[in-house]
């Protein structure tokens, strides 16, 4: 239980609802910041503004998935006031306080260095990345099924980078009867994709890799398909980026060519955002005892 734990939660989507009814289960104390156009309906848990809260009895902060932005507010569907945390803020806290947010940021970093206090990055961790990769892969089949006029099955499929989430995204078009290839760097995941009875190929051979590809998804955060590479695809080719902005494909140039494409970050929050939520809500559940356990 979690029983007199302070937390803090500012901003978010949909996904901080399974957070807050979870907190609320374990019998935290849960104050609201941004979330003034909806009903707590929680037992322990209340809206309040930045300047109204108790600093000093926060064990913990919970930021969105996009942490903060580059100009230091914090974004949230429930609010539509500008919402900002300082150093100031922070600096009230306990020592032990720590800072939960989705992805971090050098502003972000910059705010809790000066407070001296601890981020934990929770989609930099596996079993986040993992479990979030299943409704990752849902989505981009829902999104293929849109933006194509075939079937899947039979379709020449790439995906790039065979990390936790393009190790799924594989599996998953292999499973639906697509011809799947996988491009990555690392001789270990090309030697796994051929294991697992797919096509790889290094990301050096990229241009020559995608000619004749129906649909390529991306997960790699840097740009690989560039313009070169776009000129040598077939016309009808359908583009998927679920890399962090600004992603991996010249979504410009494909335009320009006539190229469907789209970069959709976050996927799991978009299409199933009770189960990223519920994802996400156990997680820091568990960090949270364990900090807990460890004081």
């Amino acid at each position: 239980m979690l029983t007199g734990i302070h937390v803090v939660m500012i901003g978010g989507d949909a996904r901080q609802i399974e957070i807050v009814r979870k907190l609320s289960t374990l019998d935290a104390r849960v104050s609201l910041v941004g979330f003034e156009q909806i009903e707590a309906g929680f037992i322990g848990v209340s809206k309040e503004e930045m300047d109204d809260i108790d600093w000093k009895t926060v064990e913990a902060i919970l930021l969105p998935v996009g942490g903060i932005g580059n100009d230091g507010f914090i974004n949230s569907v429930f609010s539509s006031n500008k919402i900002k945390i300082e150093a100031k803020h922070l600096k009230q806290t306990p020592e032990s306080c720590t800072i939960f947010t989705g992805i971090t940021s050098n502003r972000l970093e910059k705010v809790a260095s000066q407070a001296k206090r601890e981020i934990v990055v929770l989609m930099n961790r596996d079993d986040v990345a993992i479990y979030n990769s299943i409704p990752t892969a849902e989505g981009a089949v829902m999104f293929v099924i849109q933006h194509t006029d075939s079937t899947i099955h039979g379709a020449n499929v790439a995906i790039l980078g065979l990390g936790r989430i393009g190790m799924t995204l594989a599996t998953t078009f292999k499973t639906l009867g697509a011809n799947v290839s996988v491009g990555d760097k690392e001789s270990a995941s090309l030697a796994r994709a051929f294991q697992l009875g797919m096509k790889p190929f290094h990301l050096d051979d990229i241009k020559q890799a995608l000619k004749q590809v129906d649909v390529v998804i991306n997960t790699i955060p840097a740009k690989i398909v560039t313009s070169s590479v776009l000129t040598e695809m077939m016309q009808h080719a359908f583009l998927l980026d679920l890399a962090s902005k600004p992603g991996g494909i010249d979504h410009d140039y494909a335009q320009k060519r006539g190229l469907k494409s789209m970069i959709v970050p976050g996927l799991p929050g978009m299409v199933a955002p009770k189960t990223a939520g519920k994802i996400l809500a156990n997680v820091m559940s568990d960090l949270l005892l364990e900090q807990t356990r460890a004081q």
